[in-house]
């Protein structure tokens, strides 16, 4: 018998079209549609998961399987993709074939939160309360969601790692610009050869960049292979070309307006939202529910804390919970 943690988890998989663009959806639960007003099986409550970047779904799988098992799978978990941010299955295009178009610039960062938006509103109903995760330039998107469509029913919007303010005055980003802003390109042509060898040679490729830490969550591994592919890799290094430009000052009217739905988790040794980063929000903010890692999790959590940082939130969210 297993125990019930250990239970397979219903995972639901899709590609489709959002914005004209190709996106990839994982959805926990039974839930695939909550888009139907009448329907008196819908859920009162829906988590979406706002990826980083790269925000190529597969990252947040464990995740959103342990979240979902921390809430008694009472309650759907979904990860939307960003736009373009994934490897459409054969005989699907990145770009929808057809002369309408939808959003300009969706691969950019302001397409990336009208992107969001629209997927929110074809395919969730407007009664579903939302608990919006947020991880890294996600949190970024999530107020900027937060901010353009106010009449989300949002309950928490609970925001990991947040890089929402001087992106390219931080540690990395400072290492990062210059190759992201002017010498990205140069990247394209050993992702191009390179996308030609064999699915197995490119696992263990990623296995050895890697191979510095102790555990990886194997789901990182096979969604890494993806960025082997030279339209996925080229929207990610020029959402991040916009990040560093546009990502400059906090938008702390939003945060204000907001501020008792928002949960914040920064870093201790977090070289894209440093530690001060999160003194001077604390500062500003000391009624906020901003807090600080104690236990050395990495930014990109996904690939070796997944579960742990489920766990967390879960313990974060039971109030909220148990008042619905």
């Amino acid at each position: 018998m297993r125990s019930a943690s250990e239970e397979p988890v219903p995972l639901h998989e899709e590609f489709i079209y959002c914005c004209g663009a190709a996106t990839h959806v994982l959805k926990c639960g039974p839930w695939k549609d909550l888009s139907k007003d009448e329907s008196k099986n819908l859920p009162r409550l829906l988590f979406m998961i706002i990826p980083g970047n790269p925000g190529l779904a597969g990252y947040y799988r464990t995740f959103i399987q342990a979240l979902y098992r921390g809430l008694n799978q009472q309650y759907p978990v979904w990860v939307v993709s960003h736009a373009g941010h994934c490897k459409p299955p054969s005989g699907m295009e990145m770009i929808e074939d057809t002369d309408i178009k939808e959003l300009e610039d969706v691969f950019g960062l302001n397409g990336q939160v009208e992107h969001k938006l629209n997927f929110l509103k074809k395919n969730v109903s407007k009664d579903i309360k939302l608990v919006l995760i947020a991880h890294s330039i996600g949190c970024y998107i999530t107020l900027e969601m937060m901010k353009r469509a106010s009449e989300l029913q949002v309950l928490r919007s609970v925001l990991l790692f947040p890089t929402i303010e001087r992106m390219a005055q931080s540690p990395q980003g400072k290492l990062m610009t210059p190759l992201l802003c002017k010498l990205r390109y140069v990247l394209y042509m050993p992702v191009y050869l390179l996308s030609f060898l064999p699915e197995g040679v490119k696992a263990s490729l990623v296995r050895f960049a890697l191979r510095g830490m102790k555990t990886c969550d194997e789901s990182s591994i096979t969604t890494s292979v993806n960025l082997f592919s030279v339209d996925c890799i080229a929207n990610i290094l020029y959402m991040a070309s916009q990040e560093m430009l546009k990502v400059v000052e906090r938008d702390s009217t939003t945060i204000k307006q907001n501020l008792k739905k928002l949960i914040f988790y920064y870093g201790t040794g977090d070289s894209w939202c440093p530690q001060n980063y999160y003194d001077e929000i604390k500062l500003d903010f000391p009624d906020g529910d901003i807090r600080l890692c104690e236990k050395g999790l990495r930014h990109a959590f996904v690939l070796d804390a997944s579960k742990e940082m489920a766990a967390m939130i879960t313990d974060w969210l039971q109030d909220d919970l148990t008042k619905l």
